[in-house]
This record gives structure tokens, C-alpha cells and sequence, in this order.
């Protein structure tokens, strides 16, 4: 067997850099049950060579998350060049809101997934009591004012290696529970509070689970100790929130020797 990374001889291997507006797509991957991303990316690659190809994607997201840099690959028959392709793949995904920014051709080992050594979210919450208009479904609205200082010393009992079931969705796929989360830094923007959370990778539902508990401290109804005694806690019944997915982008994925991207 080769490599499971690998791919045919005859292909050429596509890493694109994706941005798209989660609001209209059930998820990254494809669904049985509503449009996702994978879908039109792989139908738009259809359009323009005639060939079925598979989207393999850096994360997963869930419906409504946004991504401003997700890693993709697909492997390609056809000899074209990378603008090309990528020019032809934006034109072909309209009026989809997905834009592919960036596309060069990989060595065959390269894997979006696999290679990944690295992988960045953005959460954006607005504190305002007036409903939000060009923010809708792009941010968490929450009415009463946060606390970002507390939020931010919560925030540091949830770095480093840990047993994370409690920020663990109950579908989670992941073989274990331990997770090593390199950052996780919330501050003040202007008008809204923003948090960011860097690991090689993360459970379905971490950042979205850690960011409904860090707002309950922001809001004082948690205190700055409960978060971390959820932690230990190592039980999903003592999850306190779970953020909605309006705010969550994913922002980056690393690899070795190319930073990021």
C-alpha cells in the first residue's frame, strides 16, 4: 500500500487557501441532509475539468462557522496551471460565497489534513444591547457587557495538555479526549471582544464550548476558578455554554516550512 497521504502518478496535487461565509451551508464537509462547502468546491473543480474529485480540507467546521484561510487539496488529471485553476474555480463558485485565494501545486506527499501541524480560530463577540445589523451571523451578540480581563484569566487555566471531555461534543469522533492548546487569549477590539485559540488540533465543539464558559465569566455569572474546575471536572453535564457558531472562523493552518498560510 502507498502512503495514505499519496495520491496517483498521473495527478497533480492543488492546495488551495479557502474564504467563505458559513451562513448558507450545512458544514465544511459534505452532508446528506443540505449544500456545504466540500460540495461546491468539488462541483466547481467538475465544471471546469470534467473530472470527480475529492476536497480535503485542513478542519472541519460546522453549519454557520466562517473561514477566513482553510487549506484544501483536491488532485487534478487535467494540466493546467495554478491561476488558471483558480481563476476558473472563482468564477465557476458563484454566486457561492466561497473564495479560493490562494492555489499551487503540491508534492505528492502533501495532505491538507495530515501535513497540518498547526491550526487557528477566531471567535468574535459583540457586547451591545442594540441588535447588530451588518454583523448578523457574522458574530455572537451578547447584550450585557463582558468582562474581557476576567475572560482573559479564565482563559489561561484551559492552556496546555489537558482531558477536555467537558469542552467535547458528545458526537466527537476523535479517539481521545487530550488535546494540547497552545493559545488561547481573549482582549478587547473596539466594539467587540475577540478570542483566539491556537493547537495543532482541536475536538468537535472545543472552541465553541470554551467560549460560552469564558463568557459566563465575562458576565460574572462564573467565576474566574470555575472554568477551571469544569475543566477538571472532565464531564460534558458540566459544560456551562456553548457559544453559538455565528463568531467562530477559522483562521489559519500550519505546515512545516511554510508558516502560516
Amino acid at each position: 500500500m502507498g502512503h495514505p497521504t499519496g495520491k496517483a502518478p498521473d495527478l497533480t496535487r492543488f492546495a488551495l487557501t479557502l474564504e467563505f461565509d458559513g451562513r448558507p451551508f450545512m458544514g465544511l464537509q459534505r452532508q446528506a441532509h443540505g449544500p456545504s462547502v466540500q460540495q461546491a468546491v468539488e462541483e466547481a473543480v467538475h465544471a471546469v475539468t470534467a473530472e470527480t474529485v475529492s476536497m480535503h480540507a485542513a478542519g472541519r467546521t460546522d453549519a454557520g462557522v466562517h473561514a477566513l484561510a482553510m487549506r484544501a487539496h483536491v488532485d487534478i488529471a487535467r494540466e493546467i496551471a495554478p491561476f488558471r485553476l483558480m481563476e476558473a474555480l472563482n468564477a465557476r463558485l458563484r454566486p457561492h460565497p466561497i473564495a479560493v485565494l490562494t492555489c499551487e501545486a503540491k508534492p505528492d506527499d502533501w495532505h491538507a489534513r495530515f501535513s497540518c501541524v498547526g491550526r487557528s480560530y477566531l471567535y468574535r463577540i459583540i457586547d451591545r444591547r442594540a441588535p447588530l445589523t451588518v454583523d448578523v451571523g457574522l458574530a455572537w451578540q451578547v447584550t450585557r457587557p463582558l468582562d474581557a480581563a476576567a475572560m482573559q484569566r479564565a482563559a489561561q487555566s484551559l492552556v496546555g495538555h489537558h482531558d477536555f471531555t467537558t469542552f467535547r461534543s458528545v458526537q466527537c469522533q476523535a479517539q481521545s479526549p487530550l488535546k494540547t492548546l497552545d493559545r488561547l487569549e481573549v482582549f478587547r477590539d473596539g466594539k467587540e471582544i475577540r478570542i483566539i485559540a491556537e493547537a495543532r488540533s482541536f475536538l468537535h465543539h472545543q472552541v465553541r464550548s470554551m467560549v460560552g464558559c469564558l463568557a459566563l465569566v465575562g458576565l460574572g455569572r462564573w467565576s474566574v476558578e470555575q472554568v477551571g474546575v469544569a475543566l477538571a471536572a472532565r464531564d460534558r453535564q458540566q459544560l456551562g455554554l456553548n457559544a453559538p457558531p455565528d463568531g467562530l472562523y477559522f483562521t489559519a493552518a500550519i505546515y512545516d516550512g511554510e508558516g502560516e498560510n
